[in-house]
Parts: C-alpha cells; sequence; structure tokens
C-alpha cells in the first residue's frame, strides 16, 4: 500500500539549506543541501514518523497554498 503526502520545501535564510514540512504529518520535517538529498531524507523521515507516531488516523488532507499580499 502507498500513500501520498504533500512536501513543503523552503530555503533556510541562514544556512542555505532546504527545509521539508510534510503537511499532513504535524512535526516531520528534514533538511539537505540539495532536492536529491531532500527527498530521500523526507522519506526517511516519513517512514519514521509512521513507524513511532501512535495516532496517527485519521490524518489531515492537505488543500492547497494560497499567496496573501499584506503592505507593510
Amino acid at each position: 500500500m502507498t500513500q501520498q503526502f504533500t512536501v513543503i520545501v523552503e530555503r533556510d535564510p541562514e544556512s542555505g539549506w532546504l527545509v521539508g514540512e510534510v503537511a499532513e504529518l504535524p512535526g516531520c520535517y528534514t533538511q539537505a543541501q540539495d532536492m536529491v538529498d531532500l527527498e530521500r531524507n523526507i522519506r526517511e523521515a516519513i517512514q519514521v514518523y509512521l513507524e513511532t507516531k501512535q495516532d496517527i488516523a485519521p490524518l489531515p488532507q492537505f488543500v492547497g497554498l494560497q499567496r496573501v499580499e499584506v503592505a507593510m
């Protein structure tokens, strides 16, 4: 059985590393210097999360992203 997860990827302004966070799994995130390593790391993080988390059902459903402009 497979399941898809949504990974939000940002670049850390201080280190320059990529940070990936799984939208459906609160607290599940990792980092890497490039996208290839980030994907490998996030797959591992998801597997560990699912193996150790006791009460993961039902998982939140990712709906989408929205950009909002705010005057500063």
